[in-house]
């Protein structure tokens, strides 16, 4: 591994990030450990809470996940009474996600949780730095075609 300032292959440059990455996921799982709800099911509980009424295909997109993945998720978050499904007025066909009272909760906890692990994480970074991390993020995560903010 080469030293601050030295050239990085772009290979390195993305193992760092996976290091870093599982760093902020550990320590997340960390967090939420003592909830008994996974990661992946806790960020679409918080979602869902955060733009609900919500489609799952725009709950999939919004997450990361194919849609595949997300009405799995969803089946069993919607069997352990953490999220409800609703027709919508405007297509019957449609469904919509709601979260209840105890999805709610848990979101709120998955929200502070997260909060905790990633100020954790980049407390060693000035206000100069996370800007310009998340204008580097954004160029690395837009889509073709899309322009990053």
């Amino acid at each position: 591994m080469p030293r601050a300032g030295q050239s990085m292959t772009a290979a390195q440059v993305a193992d760092e990030f996976s290091r870093t990455a599982k760093v902020l996921v550990r320590r997340f799982d960390e967090r939420l450990g003592e909830h008994g709800v996974s990661t992946p099911r806790s960020r679409l509980v918080a979602e869902v809470a955060r733009s609900q009424p919500v489609r799952i295909t725009e709950l999939a997109r919004a997450v990361g996940i194919s849609q595949g993945t997300a009405s799995t998720l969803v089946d069993a978050l919607v069997r352990d009474g953490l999220l409800e499904r609703q027709a919508s007025a405007d297509d019957r066909r449609s469904v919509l996600l709601r979260v209840t009272e105890q999805g709610a909760a848990l979101a709120q906890d998955w929200t502070t949780g997260y909060e905790l692990a990633a100020e954790e994480l980049f407390r060693p970074l000035t206000s100069q730095q996370m800007s310009t991390l998340v204008d580097i993020l954004r160029v690395l995560g837009a889509d073709e075609g899309e322009v990053a903010r």
